[in-house]
Parts: C-alpha cells; structure tokens; sequence
C-alpha cells in the first residue's frame, strides 16, 4: 500500500510538473532499491493523471464538445498536434522500452530537459493563446511532444517550451500543453491496461489507491505549476532536473 502512495504521489507530481514522470519513474525505484511498478499499477496511475487533466480543463473541454467553428478548430490543431508521438511512439516503442533498464541514460536525459527548460529564459514574452496557433505551430509543439517518449525527456516541459518559442503566453503555453497531452495520456494508460491484462495481472485496492493519489496530487501540481509559470517560468524545474540527473548519474 505505501508503495501505491508514493507511486501515485510521484506519477502525479511528475506528470504535469516539467520533470519527467518515466524518468522519475525509473530512478526512484534505483534509489530507493524498490522493484519498478508493474504493469497494473502504471496503468492505474496514468489514469489517474488523466482524470487529473480532464478535471482542471474540465471547461475547456465543455466548449470542444459544443462542437462549433472554434471548438473544431481547436480539436484540429490537438489532432495535428498528437500525430507526431503517435507516428514515433509506434516505431520506436521496442527501443524506447530499452532505455527504461538503464537509469544512468535516463538520468543524462533528465539533464537534458534541466537545459533546454533553462533555455526557455532567453525567449521574448509573448503574447498568443491557444487559439491563435496555426497547424505549423501545432505540428512543431506535437514534434517536441514526441521527444518525451525518450525516458528522462519531460513531455510538458518539451510541449511548453516548444509553445513559449512559438509565442503563446505562459499560461497558455501550459494550457495547450495540458490539452494536448490528453491523447498521449489517455493512449499510454490504455496501452498500459492492455498490456496488464495480457499479462495476466488484477486489479487490487493498493492500484486503485495509487490511482487516486495520482489524480489528487495530478489535480495540485497543474495548478501548483500554471502559478509558477505566472511569476517565474520554468527555471526553477530547469535547475531541478539538472540537480536530479547529476545525482542520478553519481549514484547509479
């Protein structure tokens, strides 16, 4: 059970904080010396992160299902969006499942993310919303999407960052972010249910536990990190996750 908590405690912190939850996922358990989450329960706990998202956007998502002129404009450029993960993930998903055994690559790459998060401190401010993107800007913040299938990479800190080079808003940057990893997360926890029941596991109550930590910490960390975004961008996770992967790589 305590497992469960503070899996779904780390899934949920790390899935909406620029971080990297697959790194996380993979170096917590080499720290700690704890076995890495078995299917179920990474099943579990990205649907609990989903339910995270789709209640803090809830209203965003109300006026998609209105399905009016805006509302299929902004699930095109979701769509347009989505496609370069889908497309990357289906060709490299053996290889990608490789570097889930190796920490210390992991750790290099959460580095990576610490710099590029860094970068985002040398772009104008800008001034777009979500609904001003075109579908070049979609297609060039789903491209950055993609590299989060990389452990380590962190998929809000590339889709943000990608969204503040094309000149959304922070806060914007962080919605559009959010809105569009619900494809990627809502396919990641269904692959891994798939996965789980091919494999022969069950659902217990310590899964379902470790669902719902997820969802609640989820639900804290979006706003936690939109509050963030408002007074001083991403430095602060840019910082960590260097901090984090040297650790990483000294220790492992």
């Amino acid at each position: 059970m305590l497992d469960a908590i503070l899996w779904g405690a780390v899934q949920g912190l790390t899935e909406f904080l620029p971080i990297s939850s697959s790194g996380h996922l993979v170096l917590v358990p080499a720290l700690l010396g704890r076995e890495v989450p078995d299917l179920t329960t990474v099943a579990m706990l990205h649907l609990g992160t989903l339910v995270a998202v789709l209640a803090y956007y809830r209203s965003d998502l109300a006026r998609m299902a209105r399905f009016d002129r805006p509302a299929r404009r902004m699930i095109t450029i979701i769509g347009i969006g989505t496609v370069p993960a889908v497309i990357l993930g289906l060709a490299f998903e053996s290889k990608l499942d490789e570097l889930t055994e190796r920490p210390t690559a992991v750790a290099v790459m959460l580095i990576v993310t610490g710099v590029i998060l860094l970068a985002t401190m040398l772009l104008r401010p800008g001034h777009k919303t979500a609904e001003d993107l075109s579908p070049k800007d979609a297609g060039i913040i789903g491209l950055a999407q993609s590299f989060a299938l990389i452990p380590g990479v962190s998929r809000s800190g590339m889709t943000i960052s990608a969204g503040l080079a094309r000149g959304l808003e922070p806060v914007e940057s962080a919605r559009f972010a959010f809105l569009l990893g619900i494809p990627v997360i809502a396919a990641a926890g269904l692959l891994s249910v798939i996965r789980a029941i091919s494999d022969g596991s069950g659902i217990t109550v310590s899964t379902i536990v470790g669902m719902v930590v997820a969802a609640v910490v989820g639900y804290w960390a979006i706003a936690f990190l939109i509050r963030v975004l408002a007074k001083v961008g991403l430095a602060p996770f840019g910082v960590y996750c260097i901090a984090a992967g040297a650790l990483g790589v000294i220790i492992l």
